[in-house]
């Protein structure tokens, strides 16, 4: 409960999903948490709600991970409410599913400017603001290493680049004592790739473990890399797949 006792986070993406689990469970192990979204503001409060229940701190931000502007913003606020930045989650991310022949120059722009821009932006604007020992985490995908069907292209294109962002920013920032790594989910059972959809069954049978995550399995491991017990990792890729890269 204590691991993150007097730490302040923000979630980007944190109303649904693997965001909002990961923003419970930073609340959970003692930080203040505050947390971006687009359009669900009821789910977003619906979160900020189990943050205070848990006592701690929590704020939503409604924030476009097309405006730089607006991810810039979003550290400052969370900065003025809490008064310092420890941990930044880059979990904000969008799915285009087109072959080459169909995706439009605008979903590739748009794919790249919210699952990489927009990390970029938060990152080098939380940077300048965190001491050391802060950790900067981004999700990323087991798609960004195995494309195993077709329709994927700028979705794992921007997830690749990720991983050289991360790797990166590692060397930038670990002289100052920041840990930055990414962490790549598989099949995870949430509203936008439940379970029992109709793409299920194809997704498990690549998997080591046929069974989807629960987004409280990515929470989990993402509240280790922002604790202690991980201060010696940075630049890692951490897969959490069910072995289906394996």
């Amino acid at each position: 409960m204590s691991n993150l006792q007097g730490k302040v986070a923000l979630v980007t993406g944190g109303s649904r999903g693997i965001g909002a689990a990961i923003a419970k469970k930073l609340a959970q192990d003692g930080a203040d948490v505050a947390l971006t979204y687009a359009r669900s503001e009821q789910k977003a409060k619906a979160v900020v709600a189990v943050i205070e229940a848990a006592g701690r701190r929590g704020l939503a931000i409604r924030a476009d991970n097309t405006d730089a502007a607006a991810i810039e913003a979003a550290v400052e606020q969370t900065i003025a409410a809490f008064g310092r930045l420890d941990i930044l989650v880059n979990n904000a991310g969008i799915y285009h599913a087109a072959s080459v022949e169909e995706l439009t120059l605008e979903q590739f722009d748009e794919t790249i400017a919210v699952n990489l821009r927009a990390a970029f932006v938060a990152a080098k604007t939380a940077a300048a603001r965190m001491g050391e020992g802060s950790r900067i985490i981004s999700i990323g995908s087991n798609l960004a290493e195995r494309v195993p069907g077709p329709g994927i292209s700028a979705y794992a294109a921007s997830k690749a680049a990720l991983i050289g962002l991360t790797k990166g920013l590692a060397r930038d920032l670990g002289p100052r004592g920041i840990r930055v790594n990414i962490v790549h989910p598989g099949s995870t059972d949430t509203d936008m790739n439940p379970a029992n959809g109709e793409h299920a069954d194809p997704q498990r049978s690549l998997m080591a473990i046929p069974r989807f995550a629960e987004p409280r399995d990515v929470a989990e491991l993402v509240a280790w890399l922002a604790g202690p017990q991980a201060r010696s990792v940075t630049g890692a890729a951490l897969t959490i797949d069910g072995g289906a890269n394996a």
